[in-house]
């Protein structure tokens, strides 16, 4: 049996997704909390990782339990959310097909950003929001975002991870980058078959100079869709992790 579990946690506590030596991480303590349950070690995979202090609501992984476990997806998930911190919860669990892997069969992914515009930022948003009190037009932002929509290279557009080659494709399609209203201030919302390191918060900061006239809306177009060498430079304008939630991650079928 392979079990796809969906995920929602508060990212202040931990070190990111990703397995780390400090063992501090989303996939550190599930995989613990999963182990302990089966008594033998158990491998978790996500279906991608998410920076420190970064949010998921439907954040996605599967594994596989071992053989003669009579346990059901139900089962697993009280089980689980037994073991695991308050700030991470299994909030779904169902079998999928032995072929399935929740990266490589996921076919985009749905993030938000959260800005609070309050002139005072509530303590109950703190950590959940990038709180600009001023000088933000909601006019040029949705303008900013309406450049980043369809097909681009967005190598100056992401974080350089350390294991680039020349072939490393840059090249993302957003069908989805928009702006709406959001309790106190403006959501930000991108939907697209991939993101690269820092993507969003990449995004998301760039626009906000646009917005806050810091830097002029025909720059991002230069930006985008470089040459080698990007001579037009990389965006260096990165939002915080505060405001980034994992929204969702989409697949082409339910198994």
């Amino acid at each position: 049996m392979r079990l796809l579990l969906t995920l929602a946690y508060d990212g202040r506590p931990f070190d990111g997704w990703q397995s780390q030596p400090g063992g501090n991480t989303v996939q550190d303590l599930l995989e613990n909390a999963a182990s302990a349950i089966a008594k033998q070690p158990l491998r978790v995979h996500g279906s991608g990782r998410t920076d420190a202090g970064v949010h998921a609501l439907a954040q996605t992984a599967h594994f596989d339990p071992p053989e003669g476990l009579t346990m059901g997806p139900d089962n697993w998930l009280a089980a689980l959310n037994t073991k695991l911190p308050r700030t991470i919860r299994v909030m779904a669990a169902r079998e999928v097909d032995a072929g399935f892997h929740a990266r490589f069969s996921a076919c985009g992914k749905t993030y938000h950003y959260e800005l609070s515009t309050s002139p005072v930022l509530t303590p109950f948003r703190h950590g959940l929001a990038w709180h600009l009190p001023r000088g933000l037009d909601a006019g040029l932002l949705a303008a900013a975002l309406d450049a980043y929509r369809g097909r681009h290279d967005f190598e100056a557009f992401c974080a350089r991870r350390g294991n680039e080659t020349e072939a490393t494709d840059h090249h993302r399609t957003l069908t989805r980058a928009e702006v709406s209203p959001s309790g106190g201030g403006l959501r930000l919302t991108f939907t697209g078959d991939g993101f690269l390191y820092k993507m969003v918060r990449l995004l998301v900061g760039t626009a906000v100079q646009v917005a806050t006239d810091r830097m002029p809306l025909g720059e991002i177009a230069a930006l985008l869709d470089q040459p080698a060498g990007l001579p037009h430079g990389r965006s260096s304008h990165c939002a915080p992790a505060d405001g980034l939630f994992l929204e969702a991650v989409h697949y082409d079928s339910p198994s």
